[in-house]
């Protein structure tokens, strides 16, 4: 059986608390993502999405120079890296999420994302 590992994207695409939305889409951008983990240090303090740039540009004018800590999802939900894709799927699907932190030990080991999980699916 397939576990939420073995699809995750284990290169973390990351942005300190203090960047700002522009900054964190940037690095987004040039990653070539729609999403990026907020971290200090090792220690994941939340998620930023596509979904929280326009949130945050249709409150607030002048978002882009806000810090990401203003709009990112604190303390994500995860799964650790040996749920079954099924489980994490009905997790995302429940929570109605896109992207999915996976974390061993309290270490972030990757995200998933519903496209990693669709693939596979198309796949199996």
């Amino acid at each position: 059986m397939a576990t939420i590992g073995d699809l995750a994207t284990t290169e973390l695409v990351s942005v300190p608390p203090s960047a700002t939305v522009a900054e964190a889409a940037t690095v987004m951008g040039e990653r070539r993502c729609s999403s990026c983990l907020v971290m200090d240090g090792d220690q994941m303090l939340g998620i930023f999405t596509e979904r929280d740039i326009v949130r945050s540009l249709a409150q607030h004018f002048d978002a882009a120079g806000h810090s990401v800590s203003d709009w990112m999802t604190p303390n994500p939900t995860s799964v650790p890296s040996d749920t079954p894709v099924q489980e994490a799927l009905q997790v995302m699907l429940d929570g109605g999420y896109r992207h999915l932190p996976i974390v061993d030990g309290g270490k972030v080991m990757g995200v998933v994302s519903m496209r990693d999980i669709s693939r596979w699916l198309g796949s199996a």
